[in-house]
Formats: structure tokens, sequence, C-alpha cells
């Protein structure tokens, strides 16, 4: 974290007589409990837009100088060379940062309470069937990879069991701990989005591929990493990635998946089992249930080819 903190600081922007953008994101980081990765990406898309206006006005970094107009031409320039995703998250941090701004006596208003962005579109997440996530966790024959060992096989069969049974996300599947996951009861203590807590259920395959991976690691304490890397400590982000696109290949399936793809399978393959929605909004930690509600969209659309092929009159 410290390191994290001195690259947030070294990452933002500084202009005399207002208040950094690195005191922002650190209030932002301790307040608010983003993660440091937010925070990150908080900072460059600051650091762009303050480019960018000094660029094409000759800004002196003046924060109350800032007019709307020039956040609408902001947003009109960007949109040319940036997706609307890309668009949405650097505005979102400037409205962040002139809001706080704001509270805090820099500016009197903040120019960003009426800008109008464009519609994201609403794609629907690709996800594996039940019949390709069955082939993905199957223990491939033979190594996928010339540097596996048995201990290596049984940490990624583990990992992979742990994405899909709980529906995490990866940060939070590396950030488990041994003590994190209940091996009697079957649930996992997982660390969220905004430092927010929540226990799951993650199915009796994870768990039992959780048992006979520390098995073989031996002696592991209950405060260690749960999934450990060959040399560099707790398991990464990154090697989860590459870990997946090697057994994607070697199951014969798309290799445009992600981690992530698991946590969306997760989630449909409830719904479409009868689970209440509720309870998959619990299991994913979203705080919102219409950020959960798009899987219903999936298994809507299930339903209706169901209907389509089997009904007399479909």
């Amino acid at each position: 974290m410290r390191r994290r903190r001195s690259e947030i600081s070294a990452d933002a922007a500084v202009w005399p007589g207002q208040p950094t953008v690195a005191d922002f994101l650190s209030r932002q980081l301790a307040g608010r409990r983003l993660s440091t990765r937010t925070c990150l990406t908080y900072g460059r898309s600051l650091k762009g837009f303050a480019h960018w206006l000094a660029k094409g006005t000759g800004w002196k970094g003046d924060w109350s100088s800032v007019s709307a107009r020039n956040l609408r031409d902001f947003v009109i320039e960007r949109q040319k060379s940036h997706a609307r995703t890309s668009v949405h998250n650097q505005v979102s941090a400037v409205r962040a940062f002139l809001a706080d701004l704001r509270e805090r006596g820099g500016i009197e208003a903040t120019p960003a309470a009426g800008l109008t962005l464009p519609k994201l579109p609403r794609s629907l997440p690709k996800i594996l069937t039940e019949n390709q996530t069955d082939a993905l966790l199957v223990e491939p024959e033979g190594k996928v990879t010339s540097r596996e060992s048995p201990l290596t096989r049984a940490c990624d069969r583990a990992a992979l069991e742990l994405l899909y049974g709980g529906g995490l996300r990866v940060s939070e599947l590396c950030g488990l701990s041994v003590g994190d996951v209940d091996l009697t009861t079957g649930l996992a203590r997982v660390l969220g989005k905004g430092s927010k807590e929540r226990v799951v259920p993650v199915g009796e395959m994870a768990i039992a591929a959780v048992r006979d991976y520390l098995a073989l690691r031996g002696g592991a304490k209950r405060t260690e990493p749960l999934l450990l890397a060959r040399r560099t400590g707790a398991l990464q982000p990154r090697a989860v990635q590459l870990m997946l696109k090697a057994r994607l290949r070697a199951a014969g399936l798309p290799m445009d998946l992600t981690p992530h793809k698991l946590r969306h399978a997760c989630a449909t393959h409830l719904l479409s089992n009868g689970a209440d929605l509720r309870h998959v909004q619990e299991q994913l930690g979203h705080a919102s249930l219409s950020t959960t509600q798009i899987y219903t969209h999936l298994t809507v659309a299930k339903l209706r080819e169901v209907h389509r092929k089997a009904h007399p009159r479909g």
C-alpha cells in the first residue's frame, strides 16, 4: 500500500494555490475506500484533462476558471478517439474532483452539474455455457504448459473453481487468505470493491479443489495468501489471466474469454437454475440490484429461444 500511495502522489498533477490532485486521491482512498487502482485511474484522467485544457486554452491551473463549455468540448473531442466507456470514466474522475473542490470551498459551483454524456451501449456480457464451463473445469489430460507441476495444477484448479463457484472478481480471488475459506461450511470471506466485506458460498467442487491444493502445499498458515505463485508470493491477476488462456486453448474454447466471464457465468447459471435475484446480488457484491438485473436479460433470452424451438406457436 505504501508503494501505491507514493505512486498516486507522483502521478498526480499539482497546481499552485489549489488543492493537489494527490490530496484528493488520498481522501478517496481513505474516506470513500476506493481501490488504489481506481485512484490511479482517477489521477491519470485528471492529468489528461488538465493537459488537454492547458494545450487548448492556455489554462494555468485555476480550477475556478473551468467552464461547462470546457467540459462539453472535452467530451466532444474525446469521443473522436476514445471509446464511450473511456470518456465516461474520464469525466467521472473530473466530476468527482470538482465536487470535492466545491465541498472544500475551492469553487462556488461545479461546471459539471448539467453535463450530458453519450449513452453507453447496453451490451450483454459474453459468458460460458454450462457445458463450456464443465469443459474448462475438467482436469486436462497431460500438461497444459511445460512449467506445470502437480502443485501448480492444483492451484490453477482451485482458482478456476473459486472464480466460478463464488462469482468472485479476480482481484477478490487473489486477495484471499488461507483463513478466509472455511472448508467445513463452504463459505469464503471476500473483500470486494470499496473494501466491502461479504461472505459467500463457493460450492462443494471449489472447497474440494482448495482442500486438495492445501494438502499438496502443506503447512499453510491462516494469514498467508491462499493461492501462491511459484516465486512471487500471492497469485496475481495477470497470472490468472494467462493461466485461463492456456486452459481455454487446451479445452478448445473461445480465447477471448476472461476471468471476469466466469463471474458472469456464475450469476447467469444461478438465475437460470432458479436462484433469486437478490441472492445473486449478495453473491456478487453488487451495491445496486439494477447492476445484477443485466443477467436476467440473458436468462430471458435463453427462455425465448427455448420457447421459439419448442412451442407449437413459437
